[in-house]
């Protein structure tokens, strides 16, 4: 992967530079960005622009005039004042701004460029991560529904709210695959697994963009981060990444593939290096990979001073030498550095860098705010009463409810406890997320407003028929405890029937930056949990998280724990909605909760060892796993329960699969229960014998259906040899003939029913 295609960067540095490049991947890239289907007019433009002004169409910048979430996201900077930023836009010295402040701030920067010299509007973007102003359940939440569809809806919905605003282009969707739970960027992803991230990636990208990008009701979707940013070293934020091209290409690649074949007309490059080259510096990554190899013609844009970031990883010299870099690997566009506004003139200049490549990558961009309706109508998207008239409209908040209660996931429901009761019970809604205006949207939200935003005590005393009966008790903060607060808590459980235990992560512990070495409750909720759970009530644990916990002591085993990740704007009405059986828990984990958080990195999809112990009832010596637990999840991928009782009976699978077949694999699936059920039917595949080893089970299709009590379906699945296809000892795909074991299951590590084919030779 990084042989000799990378170490050509010695060359490109030398005296020989433009002399290596004209034999170089990046010079034939060049030859077919010509034949880019763009407007006539743009090579026009091009030709008429300046070294300096074709620099400014490649830079994007922070806004000046933001609001304070937008500015806390991100490391502060120097910038200039709104007006001095005005005058940069006349100047033709930026291409667009992120995360500005609304439709008035647009219209007066569009206006600004519309009196530069050529007159280029400008591109304004944004962090659209799970909602606009409406907030749907973060990422990884959303994914918990198994519904692709819901993606899209929301992404759709997110997309409309937006673009009335002025904006044109978000920063989504995340399709990094996450498979280290301390990792706090987890939450803006899709969870462990490569068919769900393909899947949910390329719906995100479908509903942000529609059908038509000149609509002033779409936005240009952003894959990111390319690539491998989720395989961060032990978790932790911007650390470096160290794995095999077979890895990359079969984990971490295909999301990001799948996006490209949605549509999706832009990249983000990640901050991390892969097996010692940064992203943002590779070029076999963004030019043999992206461009030649997977034929991308959209652009590729740096993350927040990503070129910068070159110099602190000692692959860059100084700024000069970073823009130079950047910009040969493949790097489009500079974001917040101002490298290349302020560089590549001269690297031009001094012979550095082709000025022909830099047509090809102003080209691209400019061809993109042609597709975007730009050139035809600069305020297309810049509306103040559209702005107004389209911001969380009933449409989109019952759709942010919908949303949500799809996305919990009940883990435990011992003895019936759920669904609840309207009347006749006492509640104590006990924890630091019980009540109040506060971590509620999660984390990623830059427009939208907690306060605007439904808690759990609120949504509770909505569904109940006597709001009295409810009692609100904090017991403990989020990572410190509360004098008095455990006394308080005990003595309203004691009073109660049944106890809400309010609690996890706050917003800020998940997102950017938010690593964490142990991926447990706080030590001050822990204390709350077994306080509470010794006064003997029942107790559903409703948990907040923005990634998978390590449960324990009463947590773990309290007789009923929703997952309810950070919901967004309807999050107290849609929990309420589970808890008192309105709607029946539908969601399923897309990411395994493990027994302990030294586990970590623990995933389904796990490589056998040549000592694999057999089973967890009984761990035996020079086996794999840790002292005193088995090498397995305390709750799968893909776990989840209703309110139901479902049975999988009846596998029937065909021996043998041809070449050129299918196999028709089918199972009975019956609810016994009492309560209709959503039950997600999982298919899962193990290659017992291959050139390369297999993951003990890969996920290869899965199907949602709504029984009525009673009901039984027949669930039918089919399989081709393309199913069947690994990254081979070459790094090219293979498939080989064979046995595979297969399971109808209801997760990656429940037994459901389980048979086997074999692959015919063709």
């Amino acid at each position: 992967m990084v042989d000799g295609r990378i170490s050509r960067r010695a060359a490109l540095l030398g005296a020989g530079a433009m002399a290596a490049w004209a034999h170089s991947p990046a010079r034939a890239m060049l030859r077919e960005a010509a034949a880019l289907p763009v407007p006539a007019f743009i090579d026009a433009l091009i030709a008429k622009m300046t070294i300096a002004e074709k620099a400014g169409q490649l830079t994007i910048m922070p806004s000046a005039w933001s609001g304070t979430t937008a500015t806390a996201l991100n490391p502060p900077t120097n910038g200039p004042s709104f007006d001095a930023q005005l005058e940069e836009v006349r100047q033709g010295r930026i291409t667009g701004v992120f995360n500005g402040n609304g439709a008035e701030m647009a219209r007066r920067m569009q206006g600004a460029a519309l009196q530069s010299r050529l007159k280029i509007p400008l591109i304004f973007a944004a962090d659209v991560i799970h909602g606009h102003r409406t907030i749907f359940p973060i990422p990884i939440g959303e994914v918990a529904s198994f519904e692709p569809d819901l993606a899209e809806r929301t992404a759709r919905m997110a997309a409309f709210e937006s673009a009335a605003s002025g904006i044109d282009w978000t920063f989504a969707p995340m399709v990094d695959i996450a498979r280290d739970q301390r990792w706090g960027r987890g939450m803006e992803g899709s969870g462990e697994d490569v068919l769900i991230g393909a899947l949910f990636g390329a719906a995100r990208v479908r509903g942000f963009q529609g059908k038509d990008l000149t609509s002033p009701e779409a936005v240009l979707a952003c894959a990111k981060h390319f690539a491998a940013y989720g395989a961060a070293e032990a978790g932790l934020d911007y650390n470096a990444v160290d794995i095999s091209e077979r890895t990359l290409r079969e984990v971490y690649l295909p999301p990001f593939k799948a996006a490209l074949d949605a549509g999706v007309l832009s990249f983000m490059a990640s901050f991390n290096e892969i097996a010692g080259i940064p992203s943002t510096g590779n070029p076999w990554l963004m030019r043999t990979l992206l461009r030649e190899e997977w034929g991308f013609q959209g652009l590729v844009v740096s993350d927040y001073t990503g070129d910068m970031e070159l110099i602190d990883h000692g692959f860059a010299a100084d700024a000069r030498d970073a823009a130079k870099i950047a910009f040969l690997a493949g790097v489009d566009m500079s974001m917040t550095s101002g490298f290349y506004r302020d560089h590549l003139p001269d690297l031009v200049a001094k012979g550095e860098v082709d000025e022909a490549l830099v047509n090809a990558s102003v080209r691209r961009v400019l061809a993109l705010k042609a597709r975007l309706g730009l050139f035809d109508d600069p305020f297309r998207r810049i509306d103040r009463k559209r702005e107004q008239a389209r911001s969380r409209t009933r449409a989109a908040i019952d759709l942010a409810r919908e949303s949500g209660r799809k996305s919990i996931v009940l883990l435990r429901n011992e003895g019936d406890l759920l669904p609840l009761p309207k009347v006749g019970r006492k509640i104590a809604i006990i924890g630091p997320f019980a009540a109040g205006a506060h971590d509620l949207v999660g984390p990623w939200v830059v427009y939208g407003d907690d306060k605007q935003a439904v808690d759990l005590a609120t949504g509770v005393r909505a569904a109940v028929k006597d709001p009295s009966s409810i009692t609100v008790v904090e017991g403990s903060g989020v990572e410190a405890p509360l004098a008095g607060g455990i006394e308080a808590a005990v003595a309203a459980a004691q009073a109660a029937d049944v106890v809400l235990l309010a609690i996890g992560e706050s917003q800020n512990m998940s997102g950017e930056a938010q690593s964490r070495a142990e991926i447990v409750l706080p030590a001050p909720q822990q204390a709350l949990a077994e306080a509470v759970a010794a006064t003997g009530k029942p107790i559903v644990v409703v948990l907040k998280n923005g990634r998978a916990l390590a449960l324990e002591g009463a947590v773990r085993d309290a007789p009923a724990i929703l997952v309810t990740w950070f919901l967004g704007s309807e999050t107290g009405n849609a929990i309420a909605d589970v808890l008192f059986g309105e709607y029946g828990p539908s969601g399923r984990l897309p990411c395994s909760f493990p027994r302990s958080p030294g586990q970590q990195p623990y995933y389904y999809a796990h490589k056998p060892t040549g000592r694999p112990n057999p089973s967890d009832d009984k761990l035996e010596p020079y086996k794999a796993h840790y002292r005193g637990i088995p090498n397995s999840a305390l709750f799968p991928f893909g776990h989840g329960l209703t309110y139901g009782r479902i049975d999988y009976t009846d596998l029937q699978v065909a021996p043998q699969l041809a070449w050129d077949g299918e196999v028709v694999v089918s199972a009975t699936i019956t609810n016994r229960g009492r309560r209709a059920a959503e039950e997600v039917v999982q298919l899962y595949i193990h290659d017992v014998t291959a050139s390369v080893t297999r993951p003990v089970r890969e996920l290869k299709a899965f199907r949602k259906l709504r029984l009525e009590p009673g009901a039984s379906e027949r669930v039918t699945f089919r399989i081709r040899r393309e199913q069947l296809q690994f990254i081979g000892r070459d790094n090219v795909p293979v498939v080989e003939p064979g046995r595979f074991d297969l399971w109808i299951a209801p997760s990656a590590e429940g037994t459901g029913l389980k048979g086997h084919f074999e692959l015919l030779k063709g």
